[in-house]
């Protein structure tokens, strides 16, 4: 609760958690308003937003709703933020603890294993992949998850070679702990703070990812996202703005509350942060 109540004094990341709410809200009612297919054709191609009743936001150049896709693609967007994010904290957090406890010729060979993910631009690494192997979503996840791993690998080995050196670790040392007991069971648990609010933000580089992915032609063409629809209507943005538009600034919305989120997060799980 005092986590609660001090991340609600924060007017900016308490934003942020209610633009989030409103997303998450639309996307678990996306089956419920919309339970069709959002990707038929239910009406003539065109139809500018706010001019028809029945489709508030508009028409594409197919003929498809525009509002049933965004909803739609609010839970697509997110799922594939979320999961791509939860790969890239399993990967830093594992090597990130694993070079920070260590240390030695086993903690050089990962901090060079970090270093090179980060002279890797993460973009053109996810087009060459996607490029070869196809644009499936679970692979694209995946991919996005693991270039975007390295900053909370750097963030997690400088926490776990801080919190090694207390006296409750060397003392679970002396009574015969495991190592993967200490770093699992209790330098994580305590390190994890900072880790936790980083994680938050990557959910926004994931959205963003696959958005460009999206743009470029590369994104599934069997799922509707918002990336998606942008990339769809990026050959039309003379005559129908409002097609790359409006899922542009649900993008945009979704991103600066994660950041919001993000930031409050960080001064909340971060005493020092803390004003």
């Amino acid at each position: 609760m005092t986590l609660i109540h001090n991340f609600s004094r924060n007017p900016m990341a308490l934003t942020g958690g209610l633009l989030l709410l409103v997303v998450g809200l639309t996307a678990l009612a996306a089956p419920i308003v919309f339970p069709s297919d959002p990707l038929r054709i239910v009406a003539p191609a065109l139809i500018e937003p706010f001019t028809n009743g029945r489709y508030p936001l508009g028409t594409d150049g197919m003929g498809r709703d525009m509002l049933a896709m965004i909803v739609h693609g609010a839970g697509t967007t997110l799922a594939i933020g979320i999961s791509a994010a939860v790969t890239a904290l399993l990967i830093g957090v594992t090597i990130g603890a694993v070079a920070g406890y260590y240390g030695g010729w086993i903690g050089n060979l990962f901090g060079r294993l970090i270093e090179l993910f980060q002279t890797i631009p993460g973009i053109v690494f996810i087009l060459a992949l996607v490029s070869l192997f196809g644009a499936n979503m679970v692979f694209i996840v995946l991919i996005i998850g693991l270039v975007s791993w390295e900053s909370i690998a750097r963030l997690t080995r400088a926490e776990v070679m801080a919190w090694k050196k207390r006296d409750f670790i060397l003392a679970c040392r002396a009574t015969g702990m495991t190592d993967i007991a200490i770093i699992f069971g209790e330098i994580l648990p305590n390190a994890l703070a900072p880790v936790i609010a980083v994680s938050t933000l990557s959910i926004a580089g994931a959205i963003l990812a696959e958005s460009g992915l999206s743009f470029l032609g590369l994104g599934d063409p069997n799922i509707s996202t918002w990336g998606r629809l942008v990339g769809e209507g990026r050959n039309m943005i003379t005559s129908a703005w409002y097609i790359s538009a409006i899922p542009g600034v649900a993008i945009v919305i979704t991103v600066f509350a994660l950041s919001l989120v993000s930031d409050g997060l960080g001064e909340v799980l971060n005493p020092r942060l803390r004003r």
